[in-house]
């Protein structure tokens, strides 16, 4: 589904939709596959369920996991796609992942991720 892009991302095409939360969406276990095969780093016992950081166009966002989002689709705030080129969502488009190092970056400036012998509980809160 991803594939190697360069340093600090992966590139993979997913259908991008609107939703009215205020997160970036995706299948939970999709997310969850994705987060234990890029993310995890095989030590001790990691949570699945962290946010992915993504980029569509010139924006970040995290994503969380979701039972109600479609296989390889990505639900994105109205917000956020105000400022993009998708029209008539479901759109198939090109989205950047952050890779592990690149996304514990990103999310330390949102408090989204726990630093190493943090409390991992607070990871994607």
């Amino acid at each position: 589904m991803f594939e190697v892009f360069s340093r600090s991302y992966y590139l993979g095409r997913l259908y991008v939709t609107p939703t009215d939360g205020d997160h970036a969406l995706m299948d939970s276990a999709q997310h969850e596959r994705i987060n234990e095969e890029l993310y995890a780093s095989g030590e001790g016992i990691e949570r699945l369920d962290a946010p992915l950081v993504m980029k569509l166009e010139s924006q970040h966002f995290s994503v969380h996991g979701d039972d109600a989002v479609p296989t390889n689709t990505l639900a994105v705030p109205e917000s956020l796609l105000e400022g993009t080129d998708v029209r008539n969502p479901p759109s198939l488009r090109e989205v950047l992942l952050a890779r592990r190092e690149r996304a514990q970056q990103l999310l330390a400036f949102t408090g989204e991720w726990s630093a190493p012998g943090t409390d991992p509980s607070n990871v994607g809160t």
